[in-house]
């Protein structure tokens, strides 16, 4: 059997695979000194009501060796194969730690994916895995493809502020003191797992046309669904969603995007997720 492991920043829920073997690691999130586990304590709305009424910014932390060991040792035991999907090695040490826990179980049937994305850009390696499962190929093969999908993988957002990327040590200062600009709006990527200030633009409806003609440029594969994200409240995704299918866009697919991400990007950010063309 193929086990396929994932870490909270990919806003997969424990039971949002309910007929697949999908484990998920959450990642903490430290709030006015309280400590949570995304996913598990935390509510995604209930996190978005504390960061929205509160001065202090979270800080999160990725999950520890041991916690990979554990799952790894129990797919050794049962002699099952494993492929750990995980956070962008460029933003979080999730993936080393991985990397780490496979050493010590000393298997070789796990492999731990650098998915160089976040959200439902994981979601789009999982779902393939899933799909390539089902289609017979083992776990080898499907690391190979699902290597080569990320590659395809796009992500465009805007944030309200880019002091929770700067905060949390996700953006240079220099990149982040565009966003104090009046009225500027950014638009954010992960460029090869980093993050990104790509396009800057004035105003909301601005930004969210030219986030959209981006897109476009990059030529979706309709194949995959196009998938809009939001953090806090959907008005902002709302009129994205007008916006795009003004352009052509049509909008498949809706995720709140949870805290791990959430805490990094504060509340009103909104975009796109998509697969490129080849």
């Amino acid at each position: 059997m193929i086990r396929i492991l994932v870490d909270s920043s990919s806003d997969i829920l424990a039971n949002d695979y309910p007929e697949k073997v999908c484990s998920v690691i959450p990642l903490k999130v430290n709030f006015d000194g309280e400590e949570y586990f995304d996913g598990v304590n935390l509510d995604r709305n209930e996190f978005y009501e504390k960061l929205t009424g509160s001065q202090v910014f979270p800080k999160t932390s990725q999950p520890s060796p041991q916690a990979f060991l554990e799952m790894f040792e129990e797919a050794k035991e049962a002699g099952d194969e494993v492929i750990a999907v995980l956070l962008s090695s460029k933003i979080s040490g999730t993936y080393q730690n991985a990397l780490l826990a496979k050493s010590m179980a000393d298997y070789e049937k796990i492999y731990v994916v650098d998915s160089l994305s976040a959200s439902y850009g994981i979601q789009f390696l999982v779902n393939e895995a899933f799909k390539l499962i089902d289609e017979g190929m083992d776990a080898a093969q499907i690391v190979e493809r699902i290597e080569e999908l990320k590659k395809r993988i796009q992500i465009y957002i805007s944030v309200e502020t880019l002091e929770y990327l700067y905060r949390g040590g996700r953006l240079s200062k220099t990149s982040a003191a565009i966003g104090e600009l009046a009225k500027v709006k950014p638009i954010i990527t992960l460029k090869e797992g980093e993050v990104k200030v790509i396009g800057k633009t004035l105003g909301k409806l601005k930004v969210m046309s030219m986030m959209a003609k981006m897109a476009l440029q990059d030529g979706i594969d309709e194949n995959y669904p196009m998938v809009m994200g939001y953090t806090s409240g959907m008005e902002n995704c709302d009129k994205l969603a007008e916006k795009s299918l003004s352009l052509g866009i049509k909008e498949d697919k809706r995720i709140q995007i949870g805290p791990t991400i959430g805490s990094h990007v504060g509340p009103g950010t909104f975009g796109l997720i998509f697969i490129k063309q080849n």
